[in-house]
């Protein structure tokens, strides 16, 4: 066979080339991967995902690519992490097939990310937490179902390979399908609920940053759908519906979300140029009905093959942002800090050390649990190591007493021959038989030979065994192999001599043989010579027969000595064998101590976690308790219904905390849930007194003061319930305390509630429709009016003034239409919510049984009327030079609110897919918009009108202008008296509407509405 001889090739360094090229293959996929996963927030370049797929080619896997990644600072970019899992994605689908394989001992690292990444409720935290669930349950997927690839992709033979003819298999493959795709459909929503809609979001490369992995998440779950289609159909026809109801059920639920995702997705601009949406047929399959298959298309997103619309340089330096280790600005980090609609003035949440604590404990937990397994694993191999040992030796002591009775068997065998021979030389001696002794004699000797050379086959048999004996005893102890290979050699030697005497016995019996043909032929002419012959024959015999015994002897003494070594070796190894057990024992017994110390370790470090959590806890109420005593809490007001929502959270984490807690009380392995239950409660708990004192600001004094000291109750009560947990005291009865406080609480609030007893229930109907006409009828009144201002003012303003003017008239008349609109969606999705949900009855019934919607639509429609007029005669005045522009504002952000409003009351009742509801949101940002284009104008034209009157300062003299600057002081320092003093007086103001405004509408004298 000719060898394959390989150049090499020496560099300066004296490496070979195969060095070198692997080098520079790590330089260009770290430059590609460092190029890819960035810290800059735009969608990553395809130019460098391809080099890394490339990379996986030529590597064969992913082992560089985790390598390199390794390195990255995943745990302290946001967008770096994002990106890492956009580029995993990628890799496992388009990637080499070891990929999925090599990347399945990264499920923990992936798990670790998640859970890190979730803890940021801004910015890319759940959005990273979302990817990492998707790749985790992907690579899980793929682990059960090795023979589907990373893409998806497998035509009618491989996917029925993959369950066979077995309905069970289909049945488990249609759960882990809606559960893979349950995660995708998770990620979208998750990325969408981040971006803000209303604007060019997918244009903007932070946009772009967040959803270029949905392309990815559209050909997964087109792949996912058909299969899932296919599968379900098989298993109706197999299986009653009855049983497969649950997956009808979770079908349709993501048949809905899913058609929805590519619905959203194909009305982005970003994503037309990238991939073609598939769209789902308008009703989903009929499993119940078979022939319903035929109609099924499978859904196909194609992904055109583009250029990259820019080149780049390859450069062998990495990234130098990424290799920045220090602390990131917070804003990048974590996201803007948006609180939705309560603004409590506080600091933006930071990372507790505390909270760093927890994580490094849970971590060493899992270190010392993966130890304790391995310590196991460990004892349980050298156990059975140990027992294979003995059991090959006890095998070899019995092969050893077989082979002893076998040689003494044919010891006895050889002696009985030998006793034929004496007789058969006696017999000879007769000379009437000496032809027949003569063969007789050549027959016996023949035999002696055979004999001879089966004692032969027999020596070397036993010395092959002894070999063996020696090569199994010598991985027992190193010391016996050296006995042994003397014993051999002893052996080799009396072989040496037994083949010596062979040979001579050999010609011996040729030299007899060839005399008894010499007698045979001279038999007739030599009879008188046949004495003498036959005299010679028995005297070979004899000293045969002497030699032979002698052999014998010697024989017989090899084989004493060979058993007494043989029994020597079998006391060694029951010496060895009782040591190995010792050794075992005490392996057992060290492992016990091992695993108890571990046991202790762990219970120390859940004791440290669950204090730790416990103080957080009682830290997160305690701080929630003194918010009222925070000046600047007074100003965040509440509504009770909302504060009713706040508290049905709290009521049932107290239960799932009772349960958890009792649950670890009687086994502690379960710490996780527990830990998670202790932060919702007191996340919860700590919402709810927040919401309770900012519901007491704006109630009456008494039942504010009554309600702020019962959150206060509620908060120690809770601080209570997380010390008896801690302690392991009397955990339910304190539940039951917590549990009594907050129903009071619930009933307190409930009071608080607005009532609407004074209306007429059977006219309620009737009112709201003709509270909407009205609020229709004054919005087009006002665009009127404002039509006729805008065509006065263009008559009589001029120059600046008419500027002005123009400008704010014609953002009124936008913000009136837009409001004109509003009103129209808000009144064709009232119709739409009580046709869909009166039944057979009538649409006044329906008001009168949801009166508590109706009376939100009532002052929502109410606010908007008003707000129109206010505002029409705000811009009345400013166009006439009367009024102020700060009025105009107030008025313009006041009817922002009212319309507000009005959407919220609107959507309560209506269904979210509903595309009435659509346009009605539409709607309601076009106000939005024109509300801004009203304030906008509104302060551009304060702005230029100061402008104009401006004072010159520049012809002033020293004295003048320090007595201005005097005078301007004074000013501010009344402007700033005035101020306070107002704001006051608008915070009674507020208190006094709401009470004014419950009494107009039929509620309680006692009660107030709290926004």
């Amino acid at each position: 066979m000719s060898s394959l001889h390989l150049p090499r090739v020496v560099s300066q360094r004296g490496k070979s080339s195969l060095e070198v090229q692997r080098e520079s293959f790590e330089r260009r996929q770290t430059n590609a991967i460092h190029k890819a996963i960035n810290n800059s927030e735009n969608p990553v370049k395809e130019k460098h995902v391809r080099n890394t797929i490339l990379g996986s080619f030529q590597d064969q896997g992913a082992s560089t690519f985790w390598t390199i990644t390794g390195k990255l600072p995943l745990q302290g970019s946001p967008i770096v992490c994002w990106k890492f899992c956009h580029v995993l994605h990628k890799l496992m689908r388009d990637g080499h097939q070891n990929v999925v394989s090599d990347s399945m001992k990264y499920r923990t690292h992936l798990k670790d990310l998640g859970k890190l990444w979730g803890h940021l409720k801004e910015g890319y935290g759940k959005l990273i937490a979302a990817y990492c669930r998707l790749l985790i349950q992907r690579l899980n997927f793929h682990r059960k179902y090795p023979r589907i690839p990373g893409n998806l992709l497998m035509n009618d033979e491989q996917f029925n390979k993959i369950c066979g003819s077995d309905v069970n298999n289909y049945f488990e493959f249609s759960i882990d399908m809606l559960d893979l795709l349950d995660e995708i459909l998770h990620l979208q929503q998750n990325v969408f609920g981040s971006l803000d809609m209303s604007r060019a979001n997918s244009m903007t490369t932070a946009g772009q940053c967040r959803l270029a992995p949905l392309i990815l998440a559209i050909l997964d779950s087109c792949q996912l759908y058909d299969y899932l289609v296919k599968s379900l159909f098989r298993l109706h026809s197999s299986l009653t519906p009855d049983t497969l109801s649950g997956h009808r059920e979770r079908f349709l639920k993501g048949y809905n979300k899913l058609k929805q995702f590519y619905h959203s997705s194909s009305n982005l601009q970003y994503f037309k140029s990238l991939v073609q949406v598939p769209h789902l047929p308008d009703e989903p399959p009929n499993f119940l009905q078979a022939s319903d298959f035929i109609k099924h298309v499978k859904p196909v997103a194609v992904v055109p093959n583009e250029p990259d619309p820019e080149p780049e340089p390859d450069l062998d330096t990495p990234d130098e942002s990424l290799l920045d280790l220090a602390d990131p600005p917070f804003d990048q980090t974590f996201g803007e800090n948006n609180m939705g609609s309560f603004n409590f003035n506080g600091r933006p949440p930071e990372v507790d050390e505390r909270d760093l604590i927890i994580e490094r404990l849970q971590r060493e937990i899992e270190i010392l649990k993966e130890e304790l397994q391995r310590v196991k694993t460990e004892d349980q191999r050298i156990i059975s190591s140990l027992k294979d040992e003995i059991s090959k030796l006890e095998k070899i002591l019995s092969e050893l007493r077989i082979s002893a009775d076998k040689a003494l068997k044919e010891n006895d065998s050889l002696k009985k021959e030998t006793e034929e021979l004496r007789i058969a030389a006696v017999a000879a001696e007769k000379l009437g038989d000496a032809e027949k002794q003569s063969k007789a004699s050549q027959e016996k000797f023949q035999k002696m030979k055979d004999i001879y050379s089966k004692l032969r086959e027999e020596h070397v048999q036993l010395l092959r065994k002894v070999n063996d004996i020696t090569q199994q005893l010598s991985s027992v102890e190193v010391a016996k192999m050296q006995d042994l290979e003397n014993t051999r050699g002893n052996l080799d030697s009396e072989l040496h001599q037994s083949r010596e005497n062979a040979s001579s016995l050999t010609a011996q019996l040729l030299e007899m043989q060839q005399s008894s043909e010499k007698r045979e032929q001279e038999l007739n002419s030599k009879l008188s010579e046949l004495n003498e012959q036959l005299q010679k024959t028995l005297e070979d015999k004899n000293s045969s027969e002497s030699s032979l015994g002698s052999q014998l002897s010697d024989l017989q003494s090899k084989f004493d000595s060979t058993l007494a070594e043989r029994l020597s070796a079998e006391e060694k190894l029951a010496q060895d064998i009782q040591s190995l057990q010792q050794l075992l024992e005490q392996t057992q017994k060290e492992g016990l101590e091992t695993q108890a110390l571990l046991n202790q370790n762990i219970d120390e470090l859940h004791r440290k976690l669950l204090g730790s959590c416990i103080l957080e806890g009682k830290a997160i109420i305690k701080d929630a308790i003194d918010q009222h005593d925070n000046p600047s809490h007074t100003s965040v007001t509440c509504t009770a219904e909302y504060l009713l929502t706040r508290i049905e959270p709290a009521l049932s984490s107290i239960n799932k905390l009772q349960s958890s807690s009792n649950v670890y009380n009687t086994d502690k392995k379960d710490l996780e849930e527990l830990v998670s239950n202790i932060n919702e409660f007191s996340h919860y708990i700590g919402d709810c007194i927040i919401h309770g004192y900012a519901t007491s600001h704006s109630a009456q004094i008494e039942p504010g003061e009554e309600l702020s000291s019962l959150c206060k109750e509620v908060g120690n009560s809770g601080i209570t319930l997380l010390d008896k947990v801690e302690q392991k005291g009397d955990v339910d009865k304190q539940v039951e305390i917590t549990i009594q406080q907050l129903n009071k609480l619930v009933k307190l609030t409930e009071d608080l509630l607005p009532k609407m007893e004074d209306v007429n229930s059977e006219e309620i109907g009737d009112l709201v429709e003709r509270e909407m006409a009205d609020t229709s009828a004054a919005i087009e009144q006002a665009a009127a009016k404002i039509a006729d201002m805008l065509s006065k003012t263009r008559e009589e303003s001029t120059g600046i003034n008419l500027e002005v003017n123009e400008r704010i008239l014609d953002a009124c008349t936008e913000l009136m239409k837009a409001i004109k609109e509003l009103m129209e969606q808000s009144r064709d999705l009232q119709r739409e919510i009580i046709a869909s949900g009166r039944g057979t009855s009538s649409a006044k019934e329906f008001y009168k049984k949801n009166h508590r919607w109706t009376e939100g639509l009532l002052s929502a429609a109410k606010t908007v009327g008003f707000g129109a007029t206010s505002l029409l005669d705000s811009a009345d005045k400013v166009v006439n030079g009367q009024g102020k522009f700060e009025e105009l504002i107030v008025f313009a952000q006041d009817i922002a609110a009212s319309t507000a409003q009005l959407v919220v009351a609107s959507k309560v009742k209506a269904d979210r897919s509903s595309k009435t509801l659509g346009l009605l949101s539409h709607a309601s940002k076009r106000v939005n918009n024109a509300t801004g284009n009203v304030v906008a104008s509104a302060k551009t034209g304060s702005q230029t009108i100061e402008d104009q009157g401006l004072m010159d300062f520049s012809k002033m003299t020293l004295y003048q202008t320090k007595k201005m600057e005097m005078e301007a002081q004074v000013k501010v320092l009344e402007l700033e008296n005035e101020l306070k003093k107002e704001r006051m007086r608008l915070g009674e103001l507020r208190k006094q509407h709401y009470q004014l405004a419950g009494e107009s509408e039929g509620w309680e004298v006692n009660q107030v509405i709290i926004c």
